[in-house]
């Protein structure tokens, strides 16, 4: 099926990616797509996947007049490279805690979902207009809700240690809902068991990545589910 299964977890099998590496540059929109179609089923690998290829799928749109440049070449190459070295991704171990990474900025809130510092699953997502002009505070708890909403059923099963390097979020439960956006967002965290830990911005480069490359429609990458 083109998955390697061992003790470490799940990985891309080499024998069917190597061809990868010399896949010619496309130069039509059938080129494009068959490319596509190949990844496209390695994307649970593949950290920012519909990030990375964002330029390229804008190709595949009914009335764009197909034209090869700079941008699209460094998604290509991009992609090709980030297939070859795919990250070997581990199976959920429900006995062990989970830990979840997060950042934001001004475009757009990425997480990983790990155990024992191994990559379990990876999300991101856009900031439109209204929700980049909210604060850092604000955006750093929709970093939160969004990882949640994700992985809901990895995290309702017990407690999850959630790390942000936005010192204010450590007190979130013992702060007062002064808006409807808080007040509202705080109810998608009821229910569940979380510490929150704060964690410099310099040693949290994982979900930082994540979260200032550019941005287009949420991405969620897993290898199983519940």
């Amino acid at each position: 099926m083109g998955h390697v299964i061992s003790g470490a977890g799940v990985a891309t099998d080499p024998s069917k990616i190597s061809s990868i590496e010399s896949w010619p540059t496309p130069t039509s929109v059938k080129q494009v797509r068959g490319f596509l179609g190949l990844t496209g089923y390695y994307r649970k690998f593949i950290r920012n996947y519909g990030i990375i290829c964002h330029s390229l799928t804008a190709l595949l749109k009914k009335g764009v007049v197909f034209c090869w440049s700079s941008v699209e070449d460094q998604a290509f190459q991009t992609l090709k490279k980030a297939l070859i070295t795919a990250p070997v991704l581990a199976l959920p171990d429900f006995t062990k805690t989970f830990v979840v990474e997060m950042d934001a900025c001004d475009v757009g809130v990425g997480a990983v979902l790990s155990q024992d510092g191994h990559p379990v699953a990876f999300v991101n997502k856009a900031l439109g207009p209204k929700n980049r002009s909210l604060s850092v505070y604000e955006k750093e708890y929709l970093a939160i809700l969004l990882a949640v909403e994700h992985w809901h059923q990895y995290l309702q099963l017990g407690e999850f240690i959630i790390q942000t390097d936005h010192r204010s979020l450590t007190s979130l439960t013992e702060q007062r809902l002064h808006t409807s956006w808080q007040q509202k967002a705080l109810t998608k965290m009821m229910g569940l068991q979380y510490r929150i830990v704060y964690r410099k911005g310099s040693e949290n480069n994982s979900a930082d990545s994540l979260s200032r490359r550019p941005h287009d429609s949420p991405e969620l990458q897993m290898v199983s589910t519940v």
